[in-house]
């Protein structure tokens, strides 16, 4: 559990404080200023993204768990420090979060635009503060990095509650109007999407926040001091200096595990996602699931693997259950869509499933499956619900019904929108396939029914992205469809490098399989799991000699 904190230039302090700067820089542009304050943001995400690809050139896999480690006291009466440190899980959902967010502003140039209304690119959207719409947007960015970075819990739980705000502005103040029948319906639908969005993880966050509170008793009860430190709670734990009652680890993990679950989401507490989604324009939506959902499964592997591995073990079989449950009601629900951001919003409820189910299955196999399907559902996702909101926007309508013969007037939109597809339905030869087969194997290995089952999945999700393809693509042109526009070239320049990058990692993912494994082998560690042996007896080469 060891780290070297670093005394030299704040990195990962520098690399969430960027992106809250330019949310201070974009909201301060002046009114009039519209596209300077889209050029702030983006300039701002674009130094982000800079700034991550430098963590994750400094970071050696085979180095401490925790590096790029900074501590400092902070609120010391009670034991609460600005503590960060990425392992390699960390650092890969930073360069993740760092990576989608300029294409999500570019995808979002003209959503809060009166602009719009004149070009037919936003379906009759009214005039909305386009400085607040990117300044929010980065204010997310700047909350789930430190979220990814923090190695104090209460450091955490302060960031992962904070999230909810500029979220619960941009689903409720800046959503889609493509469905409805006016402004009103829309404003209230909207509304109704961001207080269940709030809802939710508000209360998620308030059971969490009393079993954070726990934690820091039990630590000041038996080390003499309280701490939130989680490096030093997991180092007494494995050292026997800290031992906690199996009722009470119970309890802390239920606590922690039930906000995470809500974040995650994870069945049944996955409601308020398709709400958030189907509501929010397309880049916010990639925003929630892509980025900030991501937060919600990182953390079960960090926190409730790493603080309370008893309580993981027994809770597993519980939590295998749900995740199938989630894998296959999110499939199904998304095969009988009307509405095409909803299709999606069901199948990433499917595909988190997987996510969880991947994490609780105690192996190595599983754990970097999942780690590697954090990363690719959020590339694959962001493809697809980008070049859906691009589509929605042209046709002002969510409906699958609406469309028709696409790819006959727009075959660029067409094919980048099947390839996203593809990826959703983890096509061999693009990235999500890697990591829904490690999923499946590391499962298999040690739930074999389970694994078995969770396959249907597959073949659900096969049926959803085909059917909703042959729906919209092909077929007879729609009337509404007949003067559709290609994509335009902001809009290339935002799906072209994330397509890219799902082909080159699903023949090479080694570079990211790299980073992942050792911090995953930390993680085995802490629950004191190894892979499970195989059943078949693998005679050695003595006794095939002496035969």
């Amino acid at each position: 559990m060891s780290s070297v904190v670093n005394d030299g230039f704040p990195l990962l302090t520098a690399t969430a404080v960027l992106p809250a700067l330019g949310a201070i820089a974009t909201a301060a542009v002046p009114a009039a200023k519209r596209t300077a304050a889209k050029w702030t943001a983006l300039l701002f995400s674009l130094g982000t993204l800079v700034l991550a690809g430098i963590v994750l050139a400094r970071f050696d896999p085979g180095g401490e768990r925790y590096q790029l480690a900074e501590s400092r006291a902070w609120i010391a009466d009670f034991g609460v420090r600005y503590e960060l440190g990425v392992d390699g899980i960390g650092a890969a959902l930073i360069g993740l979060t760092a990576l989608l967010m300029p294409f999500i502003i570019l995808a979002a140039w003209r959503d809060a635009d009166p602009a719009a209304e004149e070009s037919g690119d936003g379906a009759g959207r009214r005039w909305r503060p386009v400085q607040g719409f990117f300044a929010l947007i980065l204010m997310v960015e700047a909350m789930v990095i430190i979220s990814f970075a923090a190695t104090d819990v209460f450091l955490f739980y302060i960031f992962f509650e904070a999230m909810l705000i500029p979220m619960y502005f941009l689903i409720g103040g800046f959503g889609d109007r493509a469905h409805a029948q006016s402004d009103e319906e829309a404003a209230k639908q909207r509304t109704y999407a961001a207080v269940k969005f709030l809802l939710y993880n508000l209360a998620g966050g308030l059971i969490m926040l009393a079993a954070v509170v726990g934690l820091y008793a039990v630590t000041a009860d038996q080390l003499g001091e309280g701490t939130f430190s989680l490096q030093q709670i997991t180092e007494a734990r494995a050292s026997g200096e800290l031992t906690m009652a199996t009722t009470t680890e119970r309890l802390l993990f239920l606590g922690f595990f039930f906000a995470f679950a809500v974040k995650a989401p994870l069945w049944p507490l996955h409601t308020w996602l398709p709400n958030a989604m189907g509501e929010s324009t397309a880049p916010v939506a990639v925003l929630i699931t892509a980025v900030m959902d991501k937060v919600g499964t990182f953390a079960m592997l960090r926190f409730c693997l790493g603080l309370f591995p008893e309580a993981s073990a027994w809770a597993t079989p519980v939590v295998l259950v749900l995740a199938l449950v989630s894998i296959v009601y999110g499939a199904l629900l998304a095969v009988g869509q009307r509405d095409m951001k909803r299709l999606i919003a069901y199948a990433s409820v499917s595909h988190f499933g997987f996510i969880i189910m991947g994490i609780f299955a105690m192996t190595s196999q599983g754990q970097s499956g999942a780690t590697l399907y954090m990363v690719f559902h959020g590339i694959s996702t962001a493809v697809l619900m980008l070049v859906a909101g691009f589509l929605i926007s042209r046709r002002g309508s969510r409906l699958i019904a609406d469309f028709g013969g696409v790819q006959k007037v727009a075959p660029v939109l067409a094919g980048t929108f099947l390839i996203g597809g593809l990826a959703t339905l983890s096509l061999p030869g693009l990235a999500p396939f890697v990591s829904e087969f490690l999923v499946l194997v590391g499962t298999f290995s040690r739930y074999p029914v389970i694994g078995i089952i969770a396959t249907l999945g597959i073949v659900l999700a096969a049926i959803y992205v085909l059917v909703l393809y042959q729906r919209t693509m092909t077929g007879p042109v729609k009337e509404g469809v007949l003067k559709m526009p290609d994509l335009r070239l902001r809009e290339l320049v935002v799906v072209t490098p994330l397509i890219a990058l799902l082909i080159f990692l699903g023949v090479f993912p080694k570079p990211l399989t790299d980073i992942v494994n050792p911090a995953v082998e930390h993680t085995m560690s802490d629950v004191r799991k190894t892979d499970p042996k195989p059943d078949v007896d693998i005679p050695s080469p003595d006794v095939e000699a002496a035969k």
